[in-house]
C-alpha cells in the first residue's frame, strides 16, 4: 500500500521497513512535529461542557466586605 507523505506529498510505501511512515523521511517528520509544537496545527474540538466559559464576576465591594470580617491575625 502507498500513502502520500503528509508533509511533502511524496509517495511512501506503508510497510514495516518504512521507518518514518507515514512520512518519507526524518526531515518531514520533524517539520510536522515542529508545526504541532508551534501550535500551527491543532485538532478542532467543541466546547468543553465541564470548563467554565467565563471568569466569575469579581466585585471589589464584596472582597472588601469579606476582608473587613477577618481578624487582625489574618493579615499577619
Amino acid at each position: 500500500m502507498q500513502v502520500n507523505c503528509p508533509q511533502c506529498q511524496k509517495p511512501v510505501e506503508w510497510v514495516p521497513s518504512s521507518e518514518f511512515r507515514p512520512f518519507c523521511s526524518k526531515r518531514c517528520q520533524l517539520i510536522d512535529l515542529g508545526e504541532w509544537a508551534n501550535e500551527e496545527k491543532a485538532i478542532p474540538a467543541g466546547a468543553n461542557k465541564d470548563a467554565e466559559t467565563s471568569p466569575p464576576e469579581i466585585d471589589i465591594e464584596d472582597i472588601e466586605a469579606m476582608l473587613s470580617q477577618q481578624s487582625d491575625d489574618f493579615f499577619k
